[in-house]
């Protein structure tokens, strides 16, 4: 939609920290539940609940069980903003 893609994805365990400097990245929680580290601070989405984080901020998500989100991003985007995966 208009350039930007809404992706479904299973997250289980820590995924890296990195940035999206250029746009802010939705999380939707489908099933399950996330957090969302921030250098500063966490927050925990459940079921049925969303969170923004805002362009430049560093994050850290992760999952202690299975969760079913959804994102939604620019096309271009790369999962990991400007971080190149190993």
């Amino acid at each position: 939609m208009n350039d930007y893609q809404f992706k479904i994805v299973k997250i289980a365990g820590d995924f890296e920290w990195h940035v999206h400097e250029e746009t802010d990245k939705l999380f939707f929680v489908l099933e399950g539940e996330m957090i969302i580290d921030f250098r500063d601070g966490r927050v925990k989405i459940s079921k049925g609940e969303m969170y923004i984080v805002p362009k430049g901020v560093e994050i850290k998500p992760s999952a202690e069980k299975e969760c079913h989100i959804m994102l939604m991003e620019p096309g271009s985007e790369v999962n990991t903003g400007e971080t190149e995966a190993e």
